[in-house]
């Protein structure tokens, strides 16, 4: 492979949103693993996950490519002329197209959740993020998300309501700290959704409220469908949830918003994802 292609390859890649793509990726693959997926279609599952994630990470940088460019956003590939719009947009609807086909072969469940979610990011990155829905469908996507695993497990079901509830909660939590670095380039080409509408720090503060919920909800969720003690697992979940809260609220107040914000609920959904796969606690009714 010469430099040429190689650079070209990379900078495709840089386009896909690495960091968010394969935390949702791992996040999917460990809860399936915990409801029992065979390995099988464990892979298939994050084979499936993965190719959504990048399908919606190029979409968001092919149809932001002329606003990106207008602010000079230097994490921007497209942006910084270094692929071409068009390869961008392809490789969006290819990866769409082998996302739909592998759900489509890990059933019609499946295919269902596993739509919401990937058509959730379409939507916001279409339309949805220049309005107050803009939260919508990240409630809608990381919602179905518990259910992508719960539905390809041997005995499919779709993710009991706490379950669904904690990953609604934690799309709050992702939306929010996602966009707060991006307020004022927002704001100078017309994007205007429901964070950039309560302002930086009301908006930090639901973000980490919403991640401290989330972080209840697991610990609570499953005593109150099925009465079972708290797990010192479950327990030490909660409170690594609460903590990281309330660092975010401080850092939210005290600083300007920065991606650390984001990664901090990354970090967070996935120790929780790690706390229900050690704790053994059904996703399902």
């Amino acid at each position: 492979m010469s430099a040429t292609v190689r650079d070209r390859v990379r900078a495709l890649l840089g386009s896909s949103h690495p960091g968010p793509t394969v935390a949702v990726t791992t996040l999917t693959t460990v809860l399936a693993l915990s409801v029992g997926v065979t390995p099988g279609r464990v892979v298939l599952l994050g084979l499936m996950v993965l190719a959504g994630q990048l399908s919606i990470g190029f979409s968001n940088d092919w149809i932001d490519a002329a606003r990106d460019t207008a602010v000079g956003r230097t994490d921007k590939p497209v942006a910084q002329g270094l692929v071409p719009v068009r390869v961008v947009r392809d490789a969006a609807y290819v990866t769409l197209a082998v996302s739909v086909v592998l759900s489509l072969v890990l059933g019609a469940g499946v295919a269902v959740a596993h739509g919401l979610l990937v058509a959730g990011g379409w939507a916001y990155n279409a339309w949805l993020k220049r309005t107050r829905w803009s939260v919508a469908p990240f409630v809608t996507s990381f919602g179905a998300l518990p259910a992508v695993a719960t539905l390809a497990a041997p005995d499919p079901a779709v993710a009991a309501p706490w379950a669904l509830a904690v990953g609604g909660v934690f799309g709050v939590s992702i939306h929010f700290t996602n966009v707060l670095p991006d307020l004022d380039d927002d704001a100078r080409t017309g994007v205007a959704g429901l964070p950039h509408r309560l302002g930086r720090v009301t908006s930090g503060v639901v973000a980490f409220a919403a991640l401290a919920v989330a972080g209840l909800l697991v610990l609570v969720g499953p005593v109150v469908a099925s009465p079972a003690p708290v797990s010192v697992v479950g327990m030490a979940g909660a409170v690594v949830s609460v903590v990281i809260a309330a660092w975010g609220t401080v850092l939210v107040v005290t600083r300007p918003p920065s991606r650390l914000l984001f990664r901090l609920v990354v970090v967070a959904s996935l120790l929780v994802a790690a706390q229900l796969a050690l704790s053994g606690t059904r996703l399902s009714d």
